[in-house]
């Protein structure tokens, strides 16, 4: 008599649809799932421990490599965490930069998430057009930092320095000249808030052709309608944050709840599903960047009448300026500790989260009132999604697990850490 066994298949660590290094083993009856059990630590850096081996403000270019596609989000938490226990606030015009650049952060997540998952699907199309807007706003991270992508903009008392009054410009090129040339610079003539309200007035045009692609489109549906429904009570109980969790009908949103910077000035909403299916969430999250792109534009407003300082006055945490360490003997005694030995922090505990764009990122800091953290422990949100994994895909076919990992939206800096 013939013995009939399942299989077992690994699905990654290098798979094009496992978004970084998740390697899944699989239990297979056939092409239906019997059992999934994620397997994580191939990615493993020892941000945490690294962060213990240095002098608090020299670990803020870690948070950036973490959810390497939220960058500024994970400095918030990180730096709000210090703020907490020195007991210190960013002034005002800093809280709205702040505030401004945690949504072009979301906006930058949910584009490549939208333009990666409908590549797991199949729609290829879509990840070209996102792009096209993540090069905009990667412009934006770079004239304020520098750097495209790990920016280390933000710091304790504020951030690195003011949004600048000038834009970069596209130079003369063989492919990009004459009229073409003209058109492409001509978001950039004013300053880099002009630039903004320029993306902000086009942008809703951009979602919208996003969705005319995916919206009703009748395979996209197929894929993604019913697919890995969670309901709002097994959401809560796995801690999930995010769009995971609005995406079964729960609208906790950190920037609402437990508001920080300058989100209890903003207008907006929060967009909630009804199902808890794959389909639901793309919903949610195509809705999100609808009211980031508000955010943003309020951000832009107020930010275009209200100059002021954007670091605490306070040379114990924050440097002086280039002028003032290079004519007074104090100032660069301040600079010269601050970027060796950088500063104690009272003795204390303290956890600061904030609501990026997979859910609720969240520092816990220990301090035994030395110049670097005694322990730092991030909550990632992405951990506590795939841990719903195996019971999510159960009787599901192996495609719907491409289907379920794109909608968690993982990315394993975080995960892994």
């Amino acid at each position: 008599m013939e013995e009939i066994r399942n299989y077992t298949m690994n699905f990654g660590p290098q798979h094009p649809a496992a978004h970084g290094v998740l390697r899944l083993v699989l239990e297979m009856d056939g092409e239906t799932i019997v059992r999934a059990d994620p397997h994580i630590g191939l990615l493993h850096r020892g941000t945490e421990k690294l962060a213990e081996s240095k002098p608090f403000n020299q670990s803020i270019g870690y948070m950036d490599r973490l959810d390497y596609v939220s960058m500024m989000c994970n400095e918030h938490a990180y730096v709000a965490a210090i703020e907490n226990l020195l007991g210190i606030q960013a002034p005002v015009r800093a809280q709205y930069i702040r505030t401004m650049f945690d949504e072009i952060t979301r906006i930058l997540n949910h584009l490549m998430w939208v333009g990666s998952n409908a590549l797991d699907l199949g729609a290829m199309a879509v990840f070209l057009y996102a792009f096209r807007e993540r090069e905009e706003l990667m412009d934006v991270y770079e004239a304020v930092s520098g750097a495209r992508m790990h920016a280390t903009y933000y710091r304790p008392g504020g951030v690195y320095r003011d949004l600048p009054e000038q834009m970069s410009k596209y130079r003369e090129s063989p492919w990009h000249k004459g009229a073409d040339l003209k058109r492409r610079n001509s978001w950039r003539e004013g300053s880099m808030l002009d630039y903004l309200t320029e993306f902000t007035n086009d942008f809703p045009h951009r979602v919208d052709e996003y969705e005319s692609l995916l919206t009703n489109n009748r395979i996209w549906k197929q894929r993604t309608v019913g697919i890995g429904v969670i309901p709002p009570e097994k959401a809560q109980a796995w801690g999930m944050t995010g769009a995971m969790l609005r995406g079964s009908g729960i609208a906790w949103d950190l920037r609402k709840k437990q508001p920080y910077a300058a989100y209890a000035n903003m207008d907006f909403d929060i967009p909630v599903g009804v199902n808890g299916d794959c389909y639901d969430r793309y919903l949610v999250r195509v809705e999100e960047m609808r009211q980031s792109n508000s955010i943003i534009r309020q951000c832009v407003e107020w930010l275009k009448a209200n100059p002021g300082p954007v670091m605490v006055q306070n040379y114990k945490v924050a440097p002086p300026s280039r002028v003032e360490m290079k004519e007074d003997m104090e100032a660069l005694i301040h600079h010269f500790k601050l970027f060796t030995e950088g500063y104690g922090v009272p003795a204390g505990e303290t956890y600061a989260a904030v609501e990026a764009p997979k859910g609720e990122f969240g520092c816990y800091l220990v301090s035994d009132g030395a110049n670097k953290p005694f322990r730092v422990h991030l909550r990632a949100p992405g951990f506590a999604h795939l841990s719903s994994m195996d019971a999510i895909v159960r009787g599901h076919m192996l495609a719907d697990v491409v289907a379920m990992i794109g909608t968690y939206d993982l990315v394993f800096g975080e995960v892994d850490r």
